[in-house]
C-alpha cells in the first residue's frame, strides 16, 4: 500500500511538473504559411480526324501566408503571385496568367475582435501582355504598368487568420504607368502617376466545403471619393482547393475584376487544373 501511494504521488508530480513546462515554454509569434502548385498540360494531334491543336502549357501558383502576434498586436502579411504561359503550334507562346499581389494589415487591438489597422496593398504583373483579338497584336500592359499602391487607416474585425474584415474610411491609392500606357488606366494623358482618395473594403474568409476540400474567398471594393463616388471598383478572387493526396491536388479558380479605368467589361478569369503542390508550415517565437 506504500509503494502505491508513493507511485500515485510520484505520477501526480510528473503531470504537474509537465503541464507547468508547457506553460513556461514561449508561445510562437510568426506563423508562416505557404503553397506552391505547377500546373502542366500538354495535348498531342496527329491525323486526328477530328482536328486539334498542339499545345503545351504551365502554370504555377504561390501564395504566402505571415501573421505575427503578439500581445495586443496583429500584423497578417499575403503573398499571391502566379504566371503561366501556353504554346500553340502555329501561334507560339501566349501568356495565360500573370499577377504579383502583396497585401499586408497592421493592427492594434482594441477589443475582442477588433482592431485599429493599417493596409496596404500593392499588385502589379511581370511581363507585356497583348491582345491577340485583333491583327497585329497590341500591347495592352507591361511590367509595372499598371501597378497599383494603396494604402491607408481603418479598423479590423478579425475572428481568426481564416475570417477577418477591414475597413478603411480614408485611402489613398496610386496607379503607375510608364510612358507607353501615359493616358490609360485612370492616369491622365502626358502623366505617370494617378492618384485617388476613397473608400476601401477588403475580406478574407476560408473555410471546408467537406472533407479534403477546402475554400477560400477574397475581395477587395473600392470607391473614389475623388472621381465616380458612385462607381464600385470590385476585385473578387475564389479558390477551391482538392486533396487528393500528399503531394497531388486539385485547383479551381475563378477571379472577377470591375475596374472601369482597366476596362469597360467586366473581366473574367477561370483556371482549372490538376498538379503537383507543397505546402509549408512554420512557427517562429522570436
Amino acid at each position: 500500500m506504500k509503494n502505491l501511494l508513493l507511485l500515485l504521488f510520484s505520477l501526480c508530480s510528473l503531470s504537474l511538473s509537465s503541464q507547468k513546462k508547457k506553460k513556461d515554454e514561449p508561445q510562437p509569434k510568426w506563423k508562416i504559411n505557404g503553397k506552391f502548385a505547377f500546373i502542366f498540360n500538354q495535348s498531342s494531334f496527329t491525323n486526328w480526324s477530328s482536328g486539334g491543336e498542339n499545345t503545351v502549357a504551365g502554370n504555377f501558383n504561390i501564395n504566402y501566408d505571415f501573421n505575427y502576434k503578439k500581445n495586443n498586436v496583429n500584423w497578417d502579411t499575403r503573398l499571391i503571385t502566379s504566371y503561366g504561359l501556353s504554346h500553340f503550334s502555329d501561334k507560339g507562346w501566349r501568356k495565360t496568367d500573370d499577377r504579383f499581389e502583396l497585401n499586408s494589415v497592421l493592427g492594434i487591438k482594441t477589443t475582442t475582435y477588433w482592431f485599429f489597422s493599417f493596409i496596404s496593398n500593392f499588385k502589379s504583373q511581370y511581363s507585356e501582355g497583348f491582345n491577340y483579338n485583333v491583327e497585329p497584336k497590341t500591347s495592352v500592359s507591361d511590367f509595372l504598368s499598371p501597378a497599383y499602391l494603396t494604402f491607408g487607416p481603418g479598423m479590423l474585425w478579425k475572428k481568426s487568420d481564416n475570417l477577418n474584415v477591414n475597413i478603411a474610411p480614408g485611402t489613398a491609392r496610386y496607379t503607375f504607368v510608364n510612358d507607353e500606357f501615359s493616358g490609360k488606366f485612370g492616369v491622365d494623358e502626358g502623366r505617370n502617376t494617378a492618384f485617388s482618395l476613397g473608400f476601401n473594403l477588403s475580406g478574407y474568409y476560408k473555410f471546408k466545403l467537406m472533407e479534403n476540400i477546402q475554400m477560400e474567398n477574397i475581395l477587395t471594393l473600392y470607391s473614389d471619393y475623388l472621381a465616380n463616388v458612385g462607381n464600385i471598383d470590385t476585385d473578387y478572387q475564389t479558390n477551391i482547393r482538392f486533396q487528393v493526396n500528399k503531394s497531388i491536388k486539385m485547383l479551381m479558380t475563378f477571379h472577377t475584376i470591375i475596374d472601369d479605368n482597366a476596362s469597360s467589361r467586366i473581366q473574367f478569369k477561370q483556371l482549372f487544373g490538376l498538379g503537383v503542390n507543397y505546402n509549408f508550415h512554420d512557427k517562429v517565437t522570436y
